[in-house]
């Protein structure tokens, strides 16, 4: 089996290091605008060679697109007037604006969305490691637009990485995607703006902060290359829970403010039956 992975950063790396390494790829090309990621992918031995596009769509069997989202939906009618018998796969974080532009797509039935629900904070070749797929949920969306073979070859991909497979409706992907992903790097990216401008005043911040701190904060580390694309692609659902979110932080404002500490407590009382679905 010949996989072709256009864009080699955190996803697209560590598929091909477990692809690989479980035997399901023989060959792994590696695609990337950026030479810096493929001379790194090369170096660190996530690919075996390097190609032109057009020449490792010819000989793959499945291409799997790994790049933002502004690029992906750009790339993916292209890539799909190219095909023969081939199969690609994005792994995306949205998906209604993808398919949308592709619906009419001769070839549209080559195609497999899914989104692999696995990352880090982190990103680049440097950022890919083993096992990151292990045992999470990836998502499918839209498979009745697919042919079936093409849906059953990438069912046994993730069945190989190992990962569970979950079957939505693009619109319901983004939205649940909006709620479980997209809000908490917003969350994470806003505490770390609110916490870096009272530093420049209070230079002791950081020698305080605990684990804590450094768990919710994480994301914030993720990249603006590829989250600003996600949050444009996502606006509606995005807004949406934003919009939730806020109200719910200025519940606790204003219950602060009015010294209402039963009502704070009724809050977190509430908050707290997030651990019987998350342990």
């Amino acid at each position: 089996m010949t996989i072709t992975i256009v864009g080699i950063g955190l996803i697209g790396g560590s598929m091909a290091i477990s692809l690989k390494e479980n035997g399901f790829a023989d060959t792994i090309i590696g695609v990337d605008i950026n030479s810096d990621n493929v001379d790194k992918a090369i170096r660190r031995r996530l690919i075996d060679e390097t190609s032109t596009l057009d020449e490792a769509v010819k000989r793959s069997d499945i291409i799997i697109l790994s790049t933002p989202m502004d690029a992906l939906v750009e790339l993916l009618p292209k890539l799909l007037d190219k095909l023969d018998k081939q199969v690609v796969i994005d792994v995306g974080s949205t998906k209604e604006k993808l398919l949308q532009g592709v619906k009419n797509h001769p070839k549209r039935g080559r195609f497999v969305a899914t989104h692999p629900m696995a990352g880090t904070e982190f990103s680049g070749p440097e950022a890919a490691i083993p096992n990151l797929f292990d045992h999470k949920c990836t998502v499918f969306c839209d498979v009745e637009d697919s042919d079936e073979d093409a849906v059953a070859l990438i069912q046994k991909m993730y069945a190989s990485l190992p990962m569970s497979i979950v079957y939505l409706d693009a619109k319901s992907h983004d939205l649940h995607t909006a709620y479980v992903s997209h809000i908490s790097h917003l969350s994470s990216f806003a505490l770390a703006l609110t916490v870096l401008d009272k530093e420049k005043d209070e230079n002791r911040i950081f020698e305080l902060a605990s684990g804590g701190f450094s768990s919710t904060v994480r994301l914030a580390k993720s990249s603006p290359d590829m989250w600003t694309p996600i949050f444009r692609q996502n606006k509606e659902h995005v807004l949406d829970v934003l919009s939730q979110h806020i109200q719910v932080l200025n519940q606790f404002k204003s219950s602060i403010e009015n010294d209402d500490f039963k009502a704070v407590y009724q809050l977190i009382e509430e908050a707290n039956v997030i651990k019987r679905i998350i342990s």
